[in-house]
């Protein structure tokens, strides 16, 4: 797969079963607030409210209006902060689409009533009364894909939600769960994978493809390698703290970053950060990178308005690698 059967990659993408249409680049929330894994004052003492609402502010003035979180980042931290951003910027808060997620832990039954209450928790944090996408956050239920379903349904019929996807699904597993939504008559809309050039497994054995051939929109979270491929970091400088994903040295890392930044000077002085996520628009996906501060926000939106040629795609895609499990991954990603 060199590139989407789309004529731009930057057009944006239907959510589907709604009049609305994701950007094609979203903003990942993770880190706002989630002290026990990012910081607010551990390994990262440089950012604050003050900092995630000029992030906020930067990205949304860049078109970046899709933010993703989830109950669990933060204990929920992450939704308030988001709430509280959206009832201060009344300009922008009919634009901005919200994406969150429930995680089916096999002890929250029964399915549909834990759901439908987390959801509902969920827009008491962000001050909505929907939201326009909910997902499931993990394949880690012991309930079926039907009893997914049915829930998932109930969400959308109820009108707290106007989407549903996806999170860490296997092809065979979005297969299944397409498949029994399309039964209750709604479309699977996205499922959000990690997905960069430290982590291609999703392209190499299919998952792209299948979710192309459904109509389901590939949300990339963790496309830069937390930090990894920003060419802010080195063999001899490594990124601080623990990682979960993209788990290659940076010894290893260093002649694709090499290559990014060749490729970015080709292209008016973009950074590896840059060409990064524009190739994973040039794939179809949204990727959707975090951002603490205002200039990891314009960081983030210079990947916009421009494109790779295919023949720097393909390059790309040479060097691309496909990913190193470490027991979180395995935990979060299998069949």
């Amino acid at each position: 797969m060199e590139t989407a059967n789309r004529e731009s990659p930057f057009a944006g993408l239907p959510l589907a079963g709604t009049n609305w249409l994701l950007p094609p680049m979203g903003l990942g929330t993770w880190a706002w607030g989630d002290s026990s894994t990012w910081g607010m004052g551990s390994y990262d003492r440089s950012y604050n409210f003050e900092t995630i609402r000029e992030a906020y502010a930067k990205s949304v003035a860049a078109g970046i209006i899709l933010l993703d979180t989830a109950e669990m980042y933060g204990n929920g931290e992450s939704e308030r902060i988001i709430g509280r951003l959206l009832e201060e910027d009344t300009s922008n808060r009919d634009r901005v689409l919200i994406a969150t997620k429930f995680i089916p832990f096999p002890w929250r039954l029964p399915l549909r009533t834990k759901l439908l209450d987390a959801l509902r928790a969920s827009l008491d944090r962000l001050r909505l009364s929907f939201v326009h996408l909910y997902q499931i956050h993990g394949p880690i239920s012991l309930c079926s894909h039907e009893s997914m379903a049915d829930a998932l349904a109930e969400a959308v019929n109820s009108g707290l939600c106007k989407a549903v996807g996806v999170s860490n699904y296997s092809e065979r597993e979005t297969r299944a769960i397409h498949t029994a939504l399309s039964r209750r008559g709604i479309q699977l809309a996205t499922n959000q994978i990690e997905y960069s050039l430290l982590r291609n497994d999703p392209e190499r054995k299919g998952l792209l493809r299948a979710c192309e051939e459904l109509g389901v929109v590939v949300l990339a979270y963790s496309p830069l390698g937390q930090g990894r491929l920003t060419g802010k970091y080195s063999a001899k400088h490594p990124p601080p703290g623990k990682r979960n994903f993209s788990a290659y040295p940076m010894e290893e890392i260093e002649p694709l970053v090499a290559e990014l930044r060749s490729i970015g000077e080709r292209h008016g002085g973009k950074t590896p950060a840059q060409v990064a996520l524009n190739w994973l628009m040039c794939k179809g996906t949204i990727p959707i990178p975090g951002a603490k501060n205002g200039a990891q926000a314009e960081q983030n939106a210079g990947a916009l308005g421009w494109r790779l040629s295919n023949e720097e795609v393909r390059h790309l895609d040479r060097l691309a690698k496909p990913g190193r499990y470490t027991f979180f991954l395995r935990f979060w990603q299998h069949g």
